[in-house]
Formats: structure tokens, C-alpha cells, sequence
């Protein structure tokens, strides 16, 4: 296992390579360009300039999180075939930096979704908190207002303006989307990228969708045992495998994360773990809590023990934290609680080892 944190690049990122160093057991970021659109290579001069101000650090970088997929790809439109070129490109470009693993989604048009950023918690801590009733009630233009008022200036992962200032033109484009032609075109994506994978040595790690059911009509499909199943049988190539966020699968309360885990880290398709806790406050609605089991509703320890005993060697990255002891910055991304996060998982790791 190789412990990791998130980290958005110099001048994206309120907290530092440095004081990424002093985490004890981290051994490396993850890290991506948000300000490149979906659809367009990554220069490999700016790929290695990331890579050496990484090392200089004293830290690695394997991950990537995330090349972003084209709208036009998740939509199978004609050309979908220019943007996998060039998702393929930006392939061969990270494989010269030795990038070992990418955490991706296909979710459509909007990635993750959260009522409020910063819901504080009685004892002053600063959360993400999600409400479905609350969710369902906005429009898709509503909750990209209350996603930049709430965001203290800080652009989030998923929700990059340029990518969804047409946002409610491209919710209209997946009218009559089936779940079948929408796993056809995540088929499609994959059998044309695969090959390039196994040739530069590149996992893809898919990440579930967050939350695991649909919003605004729009189709979820990475959200439980099956579907992960039928996805992961899309492409058998061992490179073709999960980002299993403990968070995301977690959040529907039938899904048995434990059990998610032990079965596809058992057969080498977990390439990167996220691990989060959240509270339940209803079966839709949670805030996300403190990593430590009995903070939230998901049980830390067992989560941590199925990855242990299956055998997983990938990467691992203390998911959302909380703001606390004042910190301010991006939400989810402060540096505290998941340096506090990152110490309780590697702890139980190690008493698993010993």
C-alpha cells in the first residue's frame, strides 16, 4: 500500500508540497491540471515540470486524478474518436513521467454533488454535507450558483466553469440515454484505450458515481456490486479496473463496502482506494465526518482489513476532510483533518501487518 494526498498544483493549492512532506508515511501526491479542458493533451513539458517540483519535494507521483473524459465520448457522438486520440496521447505523455495509475469517471455532465460545502458541525469543525431533497428541488443552473457562492473562490474538481458554463445544453443531449447505450459508449471508450494502457504500463481506475443514484435525470451506473460487475467485464484486461471511494459506494446505505472491497481487491481491480466516513442523517442525507470509525456510519477498520487481506499493493488517499482548528481553503481539501486521516489509516494498517 502507498499512502497519498491530494494535492492541485502550485497555485491551485492553499496547502503545500512541504508540508505534504511532513506527513509521517505519506509517500506521495496525486495531482492533476484543472485549467486544461476535457478533450485536450496534456503537454508533456508541463508534465515534467510538475514531476520535478514533486520530486524536489522529497515526494512521488504515480497518480493521476483525473484526465478528464469529453462529453462527446460519454455521449458515443462521431467525435468521440478526436478526443480518445488525444486522451491517448496524454497517455503516452504521463507514461514518460512514470505515472502508474489514472482515477477517471464517466459521469455525465456533473461529477459529485453536495447541498452544502461548509455545514458546520457542533463542535465548530466544517463539513460537506449532501441532502437529496434539497438537491432535487434546484435546478442544475441553481446548484452551479451555490456551488461558486459557497466556494470561497476555490475551483472545485469536477465542477470547472469552463467545462460547465453550457451545462444545461449538454443535460439536454442525454434525453432517451439508456443504461445500455450508456454502457456501450463506456465499452467503446475502454476497448480503444485499453491496449495503450497495457502497452505503457497505465492502470485506469474508474471512480463510482458520487452520489450512487441519478440527479437530474442523468444516468449513474457506477454504484453498486453489479454494476461494478458488468463494468469491469466490459474489458477483462487487468488494467481496466476501480477507484473504490469508500464515500460514493458508501453513501447508499444497502451497498456492503467490506464486502465490495474483499471480492474485487481479490482479484487485483482495485488500483486506488479514497477513504472517507460519512454520517448517516437519513438514508439520503449525510454529512462527511471524521475518518475514525465511530465518527461516521462506515466502518473505517473493516474497510481498511478487506483491502489488507486481499492483497492490495495500489495507492491510497485519505478522501474529504473536514475544516478544522480554523483552516480555511478549498472544501474537503484542507490540510489537518487528513493528515489526521491519512496517520489513523496508516495505523491501522500497520497493526494489521504486525
Amino acid at each position: 500500500m502507498k499512502m497519498t494526498l491530494r494535492w492541485f498544483g502550485e497555485n491551485q493549492d492553499k496547502v503545500t508540497l512541504r508540508q505534504i512532506a511532513q506527513i509521517p508515511g505519506v509517500d506521495g501526491v496525486v495531482t492533476s491540471f484543472l485549467d486544461i479542458p476535457a478533450g485536450e493533451v496534456w503537454p508533456l513539458e508541463r508534465i515534467k515540470a510538475m514531476k520535478g517540483q514533486v520530486s524536489a519535494s522529497g515526494l512521488n507521483v504515480e497518480v493521476i486524478e483525473s484526465v478528464n473524459i469529453h462529453e462527446d465520448i460519454k455521449l458515443g457522438l462521431p467525435s468521440r474518436d478526436k478526443y480518445i486520440d488525444n486522451y491517448i496521447a496524454t497517455l503516452k505523455n504521463l507514461r514518460e513521467i512514470g505515472i502508474k495509475v489514472i482515477c477517471y469517471n464517466f459521469m455525465p455532465v456533473l461529477d459529485w454533488a453536495r447541498s452544502k460545502l461548509f455545514y458546520e458541525l457542533p463542535d465548530g469543525s466544517k463539513t460537506m454535507f449532501y441532502d437529496d431533497a434539497e438537491i432535487m428541488s434546484l435546478t442544475p443552473e441553481d446548484l452551479l450558483k451555490a456551488f461558486q457562492d459557497q466556494s470561497d473562490k476555490y475551483e472545485m474538481p469536477g465542477w470547472e466553469p469552463e467545462r460547465l458554463k453550457s451545462m444545461a445544453e449538454t443535460i439536454k443531449k442525454y434525453d432517451g440515454m439508456t443504461e445500455e447505450r450508456f454502457m456501450g459508449n463506456m465499452k467503446y471508450f475502454l476497448d480503444r484505450i485499453i491496449p495503450y494502457c497495457e502497452e505503457y504500463d497505465i492502470k485506469m481506475a474508474i471512480h463510482p458515481d458520487d452520489p450512487p443514484w441519478p440527479i437530474f435525470g442523468l444516468p449513474r451506473l457506477i454504484v453498486n456490486r453489479d454494476n461494478i460487475r458488468r463494468f469491469l467485464d466490459l474489458n477483462s484486461s487487468p488494467y481496466n479496473g476501480l477507484t473504490l471511494c469508500t464515500g460514493s459506494i458508501g453513501a447508499n446505505r444497502v451497498n456492503d463496502v467490506p464486502a465490495i472491497i474483499s471480492e474485487f481487491a481479490a482479484e487485483g481491480r482495485i488500483h486506488f482506494a479514497h477513504i472517507r466516513n460519512l454520517r448517516f442523517v437519513s438514508d439520503r442525507s449525510f454529512y462527511e465526518s471524521a475518518h475514525l470509525t465511530s465518527c461516521g456510519s462506515l466502518d473505517i477498520y473493516a474497510i481498511v482489513k478487506a483491502l489488507h487481506d486481499n492483497g492490495f499493493t495500489g495507492y491510497i488517499r485519505p478522501d474529504h476532510g473536514r475544516m478544522i482548528w480554523g483552516e480555511t481553503g478549498r472544501a474537503g481539501y484542507g490540510l489537518y483533518d487528513r493528515a489526521l486521516g491519512a496517520a489513523y489509516i496508516n495505523g491501522i494498517w500497520e497493526a494489521l501487518s504486525r
